[in-house]
């Protein structure tokens, strides 16, 4: 794949995450810091009640379950769909909490109605944005997912999908295929002014609310995040991440915890905890 090359692209997503790269993808630390704070986030924008209960969460293009693993970390259960055998192979090797399915979303969630407490995919649904087959039309896409996504959250619930819109007319595509089946709600986007951070959340509701979503940025400050599309997906420069203990750096102890929970998951090149774990590296030239 050529650089700045959108995967969407150069290959149907069952293809494009094959068995070498969903390992490839779930092993790379950077991949799981990201996957954890657009997840984390995602939820953030969910404003789910904070009452104790645990809430059902359905994941869209839940991959190999790092987004899921952030959920089952914040006390939610969930239930993951994906287009990708070799992605969800992986997911059922790490033993995810929640259950997992193989299914293109672009078909429609077969999903009971009202089942769900609210919705998050991260960096999937700009997929159906794409005519992969002859058969295959964006927007009816669209709209059978939309429209059954709506039936299956109950009333008053959110979903909030992550999105790397490849331009302003994809954006609204999805925007207005959301709106045509019944939600309310839009896009926001995080650190607007800056092409290195910018994060689109596609924030949806069923029925009314007065919650209204506040997007992060919104006074020109960047965020100490890499535009987190460079690896995730393929798309950008090769700039490294910078590691430290700024503001929005989750720290040493995050580190720890989570190169702890690969070792338990059965990974065999997590490398030692060291004092130098977590510090920011001097370049050298």
């Amino acid at each position: 794949m050529g650089k700045g090359e959108r995967p969407e692209h150069t290959a149907p997503p069952e293809i494009f995450y094959n068995e070498d790269e969903a390992r490839k993808y779930t092993s790379n630390s950077r991949m799981i810091e990201i996957q954890s704070s657009l997840t984390e986030r995602a939820v953030e924008l969910l404003a789910l009640p904070d009452d104790g209960v645990p809430k059902m969460l359905l994941d869209v293009g839940c991959g190999s379950g790092l987004s899921g693993e952030q959920l089952t970390e914040l006390g939610q259960m969930w239930v993951g769909f994906d287009i990708s055998p070799a992605m969800l192979d992986v997911a059922v090797e790490r033993e995810v909490e929640g259950d997992v399915c193989l299914h293109d979303m672009g078909h429609g969630m077969p999903l009971r109605p009202g089942t769900f407490d609210g919705a998050i995919s991260i960096s999937a649904v700009q997929w159906l944005c794409n005519a992969d087959k002859s058969s295959h039309d964006p927007r009816k896409r669209l709209k059978r997912f939309f429209e059954t996504l709506y039936a299956a959250l109950r009333r008053g619930a959110r979903a909030v999908l992550q999105v790397y819109p490849e331009n302003a007319s994809q954006a609204e595509m999805m925007v207005a295929a959301a709106m045509k089946v019944g939600f309310s709600g839009g896009l926001v986007v995080d650190f607007p002014h800056s092409t290195r951070a910018k994060k689109y959340f596609l924030v949806l509701m069923v029925g009314t609310s007065t919650y209204i979503p506040q997007a992060k940025g919104l006074n020109g400050e960047d965020s100490n995040e890499e535009r987190s599309e460079v690896k995730v997906h393929g798309r950008g420069s090769n700039k490294k991440r910078k590691m430290g203990d700024g503001k929005g750096s989750k720290g040493k102890e995050w580190i720890f915890k989570k190169k702890e929970q690969m070792r338990k998951r059965g990974h065999t090149d997590i490398p030692l905890d060291t004092k130098y774990t977590g510090r920011k590296r001097r370049h050298i030239t």
